[in-house]
């Protein structure tokens, strides 16, 4: 128990924020390590909305590896940006789906 704890304290506002809430039209920048830089680089590449990341987060079979580096090919996120929107994926779908 004492393990959940701390990595909950870990969890970001953002985080929680976005796995409480239906996805909707939330834009790409509503995801957990995703601001308003990588939004940009995403939005460049057609991509507006964070269910536009789920299904690809989906179709990666939630394989972090292969979500990450598609992350960092996309908008050039690090790995610490890409782990944190792995993690808000990862528990969205799993309360959601």
């Amino acid at each position: 128990a004492n393990r959940n704890r701390k990595s909950f304290a870990m969890t970001s506002r953002k985080h929680m924020q976005f796995c409480l809430e239906p996805m909707g039209d939330k834009s790409a920048q509503n995801l957990p390590g995703i601001g308003r830089v990588l939004g940009g680089r995403l939005q460049s590449n057609g991509i507006r909305h964070a269910r536009d990341i789920e299904g690809r987060f989906l179709v990666f079979n939630q394989n972090q590896e292969k979500f990450g580096g598609w992350l960092r090919d996309t908008c050039g996120a690090n790995a610490k940006q890409q782990r944190d929107c792995y993690n808000g994926l990862r528990e969205w779908t799993k309360n959601n789906l």
